[in-house]
Formats: structure tokens, C-alpha cells, sequence
């Protein structure tokens, strides 16, 4: 990859999707960009590639939550062009992490808060503390979570 930012490459794929006369692609990085935007405004700085990766991941949870609620309410219409945010937000996200890859970093942020002797409710704290930064933009952190319960169980 080359040393573009991640804000540059929303950028340039925003331009692409005008010249494409892609409108559904347009807003949705249109929307995404003034996000970025608002948060640099709002801390007068520029964001780091990662920050700008936790605000599409935010997006995508609010789009999944539409999703769901779109769904329920029977207006499938409406619930696919959400679903087709999604997929232009996850082109930004880092590679998906596998099943596996998730299991073992699991395992692994156990393992070291429990040698510490930390257990019970302090301990899932702790675990999420470390996964967090491992799996961001890469996992389904409520899954992750999800996980962390049952094992700890």
C-alpha cells in the first residue's frame, strides 16, 4: 500500500464515485468524511489513520443497528441501502480478522490477565482493555465481547 493517509483514500474514492456518478457511494463517504471532519474541527488537529478507523467502525455499528431496526419494522427497502453502506465503509476497515485469529487473541488476553490473578467482573474489564486495541477495525467488538463472557464463565 502506498504511504497515502487513510483520509486521503477516503478522499480520492470519493472523487472517483463522482466522476462515477455513483450517488448511493458518494454519500456514504460524503457522510464519512464529514464525521472525520467534525471530530478534526472539534480537537483542531488531524486525526490519526486508527482514529479515523474507530469513526467507520462507529458508522458501521449504527448501520448495523439500522439494519436491524429497518428490518423489524419491515421496511426492507430502507434496510439495504443501509446494508450497502456498510460494504463501502468496510472497504476502509482493516482485513477482517479470522474466527481463529479472534480465538487465539482471546485466549491469549485470558491467559495474561488471569496470571496476573485478576478474575470475576475486574477480569473482563481488563481482557477488553487488551483485545480492543488488537482486534479494532478487524472484529465485531459486541462478538468479542460476547466470547469473552462465555469463556470467563
Amino acid at each position: 500500500m502506498s504511504t497515502d493517509t487513510l483520509k486521503t483514500t477516503l478522499s480520492d474514492a470519493m472523487k472517483q464515485a463522482m466522476r462515477a456518478k455513483d450517488s448511493a457511494r458518494l454519500a456514504t463517504l460524503r457522510f464519512l468524511l464529514a464525521a472525520v471532519k467534525q471530530k478534526e474541527v472539534d480537537e483542531r488537529r488531524d486525526l490519526s489513520d486508527a482514529e479515523i478507523t474507530a469513526i467507520i467502525e462507529k458508522q458501521v455499528k449504527q448501520r448495523r443497528e439500522s439494519i436491524a431496526a429497518f428490518e423489524a419494522a419491515g421496511r426492507t427497502e430502507t434496510a439495504e441501502q443501509e446494508k450497502a453502506e456498510v460494504v463501502v465503509l468496510q472497504e476502509f476497515l482493516p482485513q477482517a480478522a479470522s474466527a481463529e485469529e479472534v480465538d487465539a487473541a482471546i485466549a491469549a488476553a485470558i491467559a495474561e490477565v488471569q496470571g496476573q490473578g485478576v478474575n470475576g467482573p475486574a477480569a473482563m474489564g481488563k481482557i477488553m482493555a487488551i483485545l480492543k486495541p488488537a482486534l479494532a477495525g478487524r472484529a465485531d467488538m459486541s462478538q468479542v465481547s460476547q466470547q469473552v463472557k462465555a469463556r470467563l464463565a
